[in-house]
């Protein structure tokens, strides 16, 4: 745990290749001291149909989803830390938001072979 899910703009690609959002994204989670390296999962999702507001902006949403028990404070300190590494890649007219989503410990099931 956690789960990190970006979701991004499909012609954002040609400026920041897929493997860098996962990894920029990867190494804020590990930064974070919250987790450790072996148990982030980091993907990216691209989407070609898309309506920001008005106009169709480029976007990062990169959504953080965790085990329920984490504090207030370390939930918003993580939440920084990935909007810092997505600021730091340094874009332009673009829309990033980070979401923190908590999952029940009692409902979630794993298995790994």
């Amino acid at each position: 745990m956690p789960h990190c899910i970006i979701h991004y703009a499909r012609p954002l690609a040609s400026r920041v290749p897929p493997e860098q959002l996962v990894q920029t994204v990867y190494a804020s989670a590990l930064a974070s001291g919250l987790f450790q390296g072996k148990d982030i999962k980091t993907r990216a999702l691209a989407f070609e149909n898309y309506q920001t507001g008005e106009q169709q902006q480029d976007f990062i949403h990169v959504e953080v989803r965790l085990l329920s028990g984490r504090t207030l404070e370390q939930r918003t300190a993580l939440s920084r830390h990935v909007m810092d590494a997505l600021l730091a890649l340094g874009q332009q007219d673009i829309s990033l938001t980070v979401q923190i989503s908590e999952m029940e410990r009692d409902s979630y099931s794993k298995h790994v072979s």
